[in-house]
Order: C-alpha cells, then sequence, then structure tokens
C-alpha cells in the first residue's frame, strides 16, 4: 500500500474513532449527565427522553442536563436505583446495547483519579456516555540482531463485539473497583496463558483516548496501554476462549494491517501509539504524524 493511501486510511480510523468530536454529531443535541453536581457523561435525546419516565430517580432534562435526584446520596443509592431502571429497559427490549449485558460492574466518576460516585453495567454505560477504561498490552520480542516483531491476537468468531478481528496480544475493561495492574495481570493469564512473572514486567507508557457514537449511544473510552518484551522462546497460548489465535509479525507487516479492516478500532489506535513511540512511524516521512498523535489523545470536555 502506498504511503499517502496507509495514511489516509489511518487517519480515516482515527477520525472514526473521534466522530462525537465532528461537526454534525449527536453532541449538540446530547444532555450532559450529571451525579451530585459533576458531569460524568453524555446522554443521547433518544436516551434522555426515555429517563423521563423515571422521576424518581432521574431529574427531568434542565439547562441542558440530566441529573441524578439529590435524595440518591450515596454510592450504593445511586447504583441500585440506575440499576433497577435499566433491569427494567432490558426487559422491555427496546436498546438494542442491553441485549448484550454482561454483569459487569464499571465506576462511573468525572476523571480516572476522582473516587467513583456508583457503578454502572458495563453494557449501559454508552446510553449515558460515561467514560469506560480498560488495559491494552502490546507484546513483542526483540531478536538477536535488533529486529522488533510483535504479537497479535485473533479475538474468537464468537465474541459479542469485533468476532474474527485482530486484537492487542491481550486487553480488558477496568471491572469496579479493580487495580491498573491487577487487571492487566489477569487478562495476560486468562486470554493468553502469560504467567504472573512474566506479566508484571510489563511496563505503563501511555493512554489512548477517543470518544465515538454509534447507533448504541456515546462511547467516551481511555486505555492504559503498557509494553511487554517477551522472552523470544515464549508463546502466548489460548486461554479462555476469547482468543481463536496468535500471530507473531514483523513489525512492518503489523504497520501494513494497521489500514485495514482486519484490527479491531481501537486496539489499531493502540498498535500506532506503539509504532510511534518506537520510531517506526517519524515525523520526517509520515506528513500525518501530528494528526495522528491527536487522534490518539482527545480528551472528552
Amino acid at each position: 500500500m502506498a504511503n499517502s493511501a496507509w495514511s489516509d486510511r489511518v487517519l480515516q480510523l482515527l477520525r472514526r474513532m473521534n466522530n462525537f468530536h465532528l461537526p454534525g454529531s449527536c453532541r449538540a443535541s446530547c444532555c450532559r449527565f450529571e451525579v451530585n453536581g459533576a458531569q460524568v457523561g453524555w446522554i443521547p435525546p433518544h436516551v434522555a427522553s426515555l429517563l423521563t419516565r423515571y422521576p424518581e430517580v432521574f431529574s427531568p432534562p434542565r439547562d441542558g442536563a440530566v441529573s441524578l435526584c439529590h435524595s440518591l446520596d450515596s454510592y450504593g443509592r445511586r447504583s441500585e436505583a440506575v440499576d433497577a431502571v435499566l433491569q427494567t429497559l432490558r426487559r422491555e427490549d427496546s436498546l438494542s446495547c442491553l441485549k448484550g449485558w454482561r454483569d459487569e460492574k464499571y465506576s462511573v466518576m468525572p476523571k480516572f483519579s476522582d473516587p467513583p460516585l456508583m457503578w454502572m453495567e458495563r453494557a449501559a454505560t454508552s446510553l449515558f456516555g460515561v467514560k469506560r477504561y480498560g488495559v491494552h498490552i502490546n507484546g513483542y520480542i526483540v531478536s538477536d540482531s535488533g529486529e522488533v516483531s510483535m504479537w497479535l491476537a485473533r479475538r474468537s468468531p464468537t465474541k459479542q463485539t469485533y468476532p474474527g478481528l485482530l486484537d492487542n496480544l491481550a486487553a480488558g475493561g477496568l471491572a469496579a473497583g479493580v487495580g491498573v495492574k491487577q487487571t492487566l495481570v489477569k487478562e495476560c493469564q486468562e486470554e493468553a496463558c502469560i504467567p504472573a512473572a512474566i506479566a508484571e514486567k510489563a511496563h505503563p507508557v501511555s493512554t489512548v483516548s477517543y470518544t465515538y457514537e454509534e447507533e448504541d449511544g456515546v462511547f467516551a473510552e481511555g486505555q492504559f496501554v503498557f509494553d511487554l518484551e517477551l522472552p523470544l522462546d515464549f508463546k502466548p497460548r489460548i486461554g479462555d476462549g476469547e482468543v481463536q489465535d496468535f500471530y507473531l509479525l514483523p513489525i512492518d507487516k503489523v504497520k501494513e494491517l494497521l489500514a485495514t479492516d482486519d484490527f479491531k478500532p481501537n486496539c489499531a489506535m493502540v498498535v500506532l501509539d506503539f509504532l510511534m513511540r518506537h520510531s517506526f512511524i517519524d515525523p520526517d516521512t509520515e506528513p500525518c504524524y501530528q494528526e495522528f498523535v491527536a487522534g490518539l489523545h482527545q480528551t472528552l470536555e
């Protein structure tokens, strides 16, 4: 693929994953989602109208915001009240994202460093545009001659989202009350059978942030990125069935695949970040270098 075509495809990926920031998105018509006076998300219009049926939980839209009722004045009360509403909506079967209910609790807070104000079912987070966090691990090797190759996973064809697409070596969402490093070690063990003694050598190197809209709502996500140099003789193995295969590929091939539809989009962003940090993409030769950097680190205010 010619350099200009490759760059164009990567720019398309970054625009897609940040389309909430673009003119014509639903952002102008969304309501801010506020809890205890702090904004924690963005609620699309069709969701805001549904929430008016539950005045004991959600206040009517006012000044562009939907708030939880002040009577819900604790982490537990907020979480339980919102979950009851979501369980009702789930039974009505009118919101497609709730068909993917996972029984996974995600923390809701203005910033990652803030104390959580409540928890919310993972499948429902896009309805409120609350930020979701995860951990992604770039697994790679360096040969005796200095050549870098990367381990990639191919997602199981039965995965609920993006079945059959290429993925990072291991990745997973941050559940409520579980730390970043703890999640990293768990996902490495479960998905790729990487022993904790090896996984714990992974280095935190970056974050990748983006916000996109789809039919199911607003997806505001921040990924904590780790690099893990693996021993030359180590081979990941399929663990919990979320992966169907692992591939060790030269970095040029990985870069080529990045601009195809074969990659899970946010995992392609994590790999792009790796290529830039390790100087496989250079500002002297890549005219879109600054656009790539900006697209990988879009924060949502």
